[in-house]
């Protein structure tokens, strides 16, 4: 059975990804970012305050990851952590003000780069390829969740 990469859902979104990636990258190196620390702010520019361990799973990557990219952006001045007032064993992790005053110039560069690489789709086709992306991603997600009957 011949395997056509034209034809790999895996391999094609791996592609595009990497072209996304490569944009959003151009774009935010100027603000002092990197694509591997851009979810993290995304989820702390929502709502800041929160836990590595819920970072870890809105984003669905390994704790070790995560880690590493904390001490980096806390390394870059993005992030600090402080302990939980309630639960001395937990850290939260804030925002700097130098994190929050990127937001807006990083959130634009992730907009241009989504317009730019989808334009040679339509409106409607570029609408119904993030529903369908959502539709896996989400109930990827959802799948993975184990239920209180398990």
């Amino acid at each position: 059975m011949k395997f056509s990469k034209e034809l790999s859902a895996g391999y094609l979104v791996n592609h595009m990804a990497r072209l996304f990636e490569r944009g959003l990258a151009e774009r935010i190196r100027p603000l002092g970012l990197t694509p591997g620390t851009f979810p993290a702010l995304l989820e702390l520019w929502e709502g800041d305050g929160l836990t590595q361990k819920e970072l870890v799973e809105r984003l669905d990557i390994e704790q070790a990851t995560m880690a590493n990219t904390l001490a980096r952006m806390e390394r870059d001045g993005l992030v600090r952590r402080q302990k939980d007032e309630a639960d001395g064993r937990v850290q939260r992790i804030w925002l700097t003000d130098h994190a929050r005053g990127l937001r807006d110039a990083a959130i634009e560069a992730a907009r241009s780069v989504n317009a730019e690489t989808m334009a040679s789709l339509s409106a409607q086709e570029q609408r119904q390829l993030v529903a369908l992306m959502q539709k896996i991603v989400y109930d990827d997600k959802a799948s993975a969740t184990p239920t209180s009957s398990e």
